[in-house]
């Protein structure tokens, strides 16, 4: 396995990927329709991949089966979704993508990395404090990250479920 920047040309495989990704919540009690919920176009992957802020995870033959959306918000560095097939979670995929993404944001001079995910879902915020995030309280969200929580919250994602966290660069 290796990381790369994603190419426009990988967007036509990356909405089938988050798709498989969001099989693992049929296991968590309340949240299985995640994995029949709406995923990125391929439209915004193409757009992640145009601005740099997408990185894939390709086996051996360069076929993606994993990728990372991020945006530029200020000093900040939000990541958007982090996404593995299932057949492969739990390899190190995710962690390879999202350290291709910090290398980005230390390379460009951003102060810190951004994230929303659920709060007691162990493979969303209890990995990523172990990666070195810390769960912020609504003091401390800032306009940007209350907003995105709420929108969340007006798709559909249980808002006392939700956190923002963020890693200081």
């Amino acid at each position: 396995m290796r990381v790369r920047a994603a190419l426009e040309s990988d967007a036509i495989v990356l909405p089938a990927i988050e798709r498989s990704a969001g099989e693992v919540f049929r296991t968590v009690p309340g949240l299985g329709w995640i994995a029949d919920d709406d995923v990125q176009s391929e439209a915004q992957h193409r757009a992640h991949a145009r601005d740099g802020t997408s990185w894939v995870a390709v086996d051996d033959r360069n076929s993606p089966f994993g990728f990372l959306l991020a945006e530029f918000c200020g000093q900040d560095f939000h990541i958007c979704e982090l996404a593995v097939r299932h057949d492969k979670q739990g390899r190190g995929a995710g962690r390879a993508l999202f350290e291709a993404a910090v290398q980005c944001a230390r390379q460009r001079g951003m102060t810190a990395v951004t994230l929303t995910t659920f709060r007691d879902v162990r493979w969303n915020a209890l990995l990523y404090q172990r990666w070195g995030f810390e769960t912020l309280v609504a003091e401390t969200l800032g306009e940007r990250l209350a907003e995105i929580l709420a929108k969340e919250a007006r798709r559909g994602l249980p808002g006392h479920q939700r956190c923002a966290m963020r890693l200081t660069l």
